[in-house]
């Protein structure tokens, strides 16, 4: 389990009302997920993966995941909402809603919303920054239809999406279509909902200018103080290590991860006397010794992980870092693991 100081959700008191509307005591998922049943307190906080195994659990005990879904999307009053999430509801039209969803977002939990307009279409998609687990399939059926549930409450008007795209099945599907208003696929790499950029110009009938002119500085400071009160260098580093292998992480990508400009990263950087470029190379180098520690990775596919187009380029680094070559490195330290071992095994007969 990844430590971060960031990694801390206070679990919505919509998670727990949901559990209500459905009839299901909190204990019973609860102990479901293996977790400790004072966490059933308003005040506690729990892991990105504790919050996935209360998802999981909550999964597992509903007899049709699907139909759950579209039930705890829609059975809400606006006021149960918390303020990072009632400000979307007042905002100007669907497109400025979703923007203020992806930035107030990072207030109640390390998920991250990115929204991409092309052409006619918008597609969103969400990541967890600290879980090397998918995200539990109904988690991400409420996120993607509670976006769409905005849509509609603010306009009035009954808004579809213009497809779903799911990592994972949820139960009966027809039940998501039906909900959606489009076709639901599984089995993607990531899920995501795609949207008419045409429906992001409607107008909200529940717009409360007066009501934003309070909330938004007030979130926007905690916002503020949230990250300027967090150590990042960790965080940006473990978002480097997920992203090694699909190449090398530049500021732009890790930046957008963290919700924050690339020069509020830089500056948050210097301000903990460290550059990107050194934090790459960090993590470059500790994740290179746990990879070689690992004898069934050969040196490709250490380097592929790394995020190196070739080994060649691989090798030069680690003489730089280790002074040696990686495969003289391994066989060094795995001998001398073999021979500590087998000394611990005669110091215990």
């Amino acid at each position: 389990m990844t430590i971060n100081s960031f990694d801390r959700i206070k679990i919505p008191k919509g998670f727990w009302l949901g559990l209500h509307y459905l009839n299901i005591a909190p204990s019973i998922v609860v102990r479901e997920a293996g977790l400790p049943l004072t966490i059933v307190n308003d005040q506690s906080f729990v892991t990105t993966d504790q919050y996935f195994a209360l998802w999981q659990a909550f999964s597992d005990i509903v007899e049709d995941p699907a139909e759950s879904t579209v039930k705890l999307s829609t059975n809400f009053e606006n006021a149960q909402l918390p303020p990072s999430v009632m400000a979307p509801y007042h905002a100007r039209d669907y497109r400025d809603a979703l923007n203020r969803m992806a930035r107030y977002k990072q207030l109640c939990a390390p998920e991250r919303i990115h929204i991409v307009e092309e052409g006619e279409l918008c597609t969103i998609e969400l990541s967890w920054l600290f879980s090397e687990r998918s995200e539990p399939p109904m988690l991400v059926g409420v996120s993607l239809a509670s976006l769409v549930e905005l849509g509609r409450r603010g306009t009035g008007k009954p808004l579809n999406a213009h497809a779903v795209v799911l990592s994972r099945p949820i139960g009966n599907i027809q039940a998501l279509e039906a909900f959606f208003g489009c076709s639901v696929r599984t089995g993607s790499h990531r899920s995501r909902l795609i949207l008419r950029r045409s429906d992001l110009d409607r107008p909200f009938i529940s717009y409360n200018e007066e009501l934003l002119e309070i909330l938004t500085p007030a979130l926007d400071k905690s916002l503020e103080k949230k990250l300027r009160n967090n150590s990042i260098k960790e965080t940006v580093k473990w978002i480097m290590k997920q992203k090694l292998a699909s190449g090398r992480p530049d500021m732009q990508v890790v930046a957008s991860e963290l919700g924050m400009s690339e020069r509020t990263l830089h500056r948050r950087l210097m301000d903990e006397g460290a550059s990107f470029k050194q934090l790459l190379t960090d993590i470059r180098r500790e994740s290179a010794l746990e990879y070689l520690e690992n004898p069934l990775l050969d040196l490709k596919e250490v380097a592929f992980l790394l995020g190196y187009e070739d080994t060649n380029s691989f090798f030069r680094a680690f003489r730089q870092w280790e002074g040696d070559t990686p495969s003289r490195w391994r066989a060094e330290h795995l001998n001398a693991n073999f021979t500590t071992d087998s000394t611990a095994i005669k110091t215990i007969h």
